[in-house]
């Protein structure tokens, strides 16, 4: 052909072609069952669907643009979970209506994951597929998800679903085993405490004015935050589905982002203490643009009980952690820091919790509203908590200092009004660090395994007995292993209702049945 055509226009594939592709595929490896009864199903428009989505995931894996943030559900390649979804997987059986809201949901994370993954392709790869962008990509990836999705009635199907639809933790059980786990894990579980000990001080002596003040830039949000009468009305109304998941608006999520965006104090003694937009340039790890400061977000949830709670995180950049000496296993390219704002019911804060974007660092300060759960087994790394807040009473904001070099957590509290030469931040959705321009298109700062290239740090290799990938290294939400003794996701749907008991709402109660 001359010129390319549209998906839409395409023939339906001979079926010589659809058995030549289903013997490749399984040349490759036997495909997981539903996908091969659908590749060689008798209904022509399943069989080339099928086909499409092998297809479409082979290109984007020979091309190098998987993302690694969700995980794609074996046999059903037009779904993917993450842990909280995955956590809906009982619900999910309980009413056809449950059924189809969670597998909605699950349909819902591949087209937005996939749709990154598609921006990524290259148009030659983007033409293999019959396709002239990524948007006519996506556009056929969502019909066909509609033909699959409508052969997921079947009880078999439904069960084989629920089955694999877990989300595999990020520890190395083989790691873990060559590397005598059982035996380092004492003096790494030594150190962990010692830094507990550490962190803890800094905190309590940066707040009572014991350390040197150095130079300090604010960063604060435009605007005026909502009323706590506002928030609370917000998540009175939201809609939600068959599961009790909330489906914020475009508006009232930017409600919900402005309502509890941090003022960052930040210690600033060179460039590498400037917060900033990511971006892509000369070099092969991304840079940070100093002129734009910005600080990413996203909505997440958790789960209580018969409840979901919404989550605010905050996520900012920092160009690197600078050597303090000449062999400092914790320096390197691009540095950053989460702050996680986890609501009750009718919007007040519950839990505060930070790490950085290694994962390192996991700490978390409990309101009067959450009291700390011991740990059910005192050799594991559970929930390090500093200090805990007094209840935030909007528009009050809370106020994070951060030291220089470090970029350490060194304080915390709530401020009833900013100061008036604070750096005003942007607020940007953390997608697009998906697909980052780049001279010749776009480009995710992350790889497959959600890893950020060229952020290793020297400590990945003292620290892989523990079943950790990369340590150190920046990484991707829901790739987030923030123990080094025992297992912990900082994504994991049941991390609060594990560690913190939850004072009860005398206003509202939001069931997810």
């Amino acid at each position: 052909m001359s010129e390319r055509t549209s998906i839409a226009s395409l023939p339906w594939p001979s079926a010589a072609w659809l058995v030549a592709a289903a013997l490749l595929l399984a040349a490759c490896a036997a495909p997981d069952e539903p996908l091969r009864s659908d590749l060689t199903s008798p209904v022509p428009v399943v069989q080339t669907c099928a086909t499409w989505f092998a297809e479409a995931d082979a290109a984007i894996d020979d091309a190098g643009v998987r993302d690694g943030e969700a995980y794609p559900i074996p046999g059903f390649l037009y779904l993917r979970a993450n842990r909280f979804l995955a956590s809906f997987r009982t619900e999910a059986q309980r009413s056809d209506s449950a059924f189809a809201a969670w597998e909605d949901s699950l349909r819902e994370l591949d087209a937005r994951t996939r749709g990154y993954e598609l921006q990524n392709l290259p148009l030659h790869a983007l033409a293999k597929l019959g396709a002239r962008s990524w948007q006519e990509a996506k556009a056929h990836a969502d019909q066909c998800a509609a033909t699959l999705r409508a052969r997921d009635t079947d009880p078999a199907r439904r069960h084989e679903l629920v089955e694999r639809a877990q989300v595999p933790d990020d520890y190395s059980d083989w790691k873990r085993t060559v590397g005598l786990y059982p035996l380092v894990r004492i003096p790494f579980f030594q150190f962990a405490k010692g830094w507990e000990g550490d962190a803890k001080k800094l905190i309590e002596e940066t707040e009572s004015g014991q350390n040197p003040s150095e130079p300090m830039v604010r960063y604060q949000a435009a605007g005026n935050p909502a009323s706590a009468g506002d928030v609370a009305a917000l998540l009175a109304s939201v809609k939600r589905n068959a599961l009790g998941i909330p489906e914020f608006s475009e508006t009232e999520a930017d409600t919900l982002f402005a309502a509890f965006a941090p003022v960052v104090d930040v210690e600033t003694t060179g460039d590498y203490d400037r917060i900033g937009a990511l971006q892509w340039g000369a070099h092969d790890v991304p840079e940070v643009d100093r002129s734009r400061p910005t600080i990413y977000r996203r909505l997440a949830f958790a789960r209580y009980g018969d409840q979901t709670l919404v989550q605010v995180v905050y996520l900012l950049w920092f160009s690197e952690r600078p050597d303090s000496s000449w062999l400092d296993p914790l320096s390197g390219r691009l540095d950053g820091l989460f702050f996680r704002v986890t609501l009750d019911p009718t919007g007040r804060p519950l839990v505060y919790d930070t790490i950085h974007p290694c994962g390192c660092y996991h700490m978390f300060f409990p309101t009067p509203l959450a009291t700390p759960l011991p740990a059910p087994d005192q050799s594991v790394e559970w929930s390090f908590v500093p200090k805990t807040l007094p209840s935030l009473a909007l528009p009050e904001r809370i106020v994070i200092r951060v030291q220089s070099r470090t970029h350490y957590l060194m304080g915390i509290r709530p401020e009833r009004s900013a100061a008036a030469d604070g750096v005003t931040y942007a607020l940007a959705d953390d997608g697009l660090l998906r697909t980052l321009p780049t001279a010749t298109g776009v480009r995710s700062i992350y790889g497959r395994d959600g890893i950020v290239r060229g952020t290793e740090r020297g400590e990945r290799f003292a620290t892989w007995p523990l079943g950790l990938e990369e340590a150190g290294s920046m990484r991707e939400w829901g790739r987030h292993a923030t123990a080094l003794i025992g297992r912990r996701h900082f994504d994991d749907a049941a991390l609060i209702e594990q560690r913190f008991a939850i004072q009860p709402s005398a206003d509202t109660h939001v069931s997810n049945r």
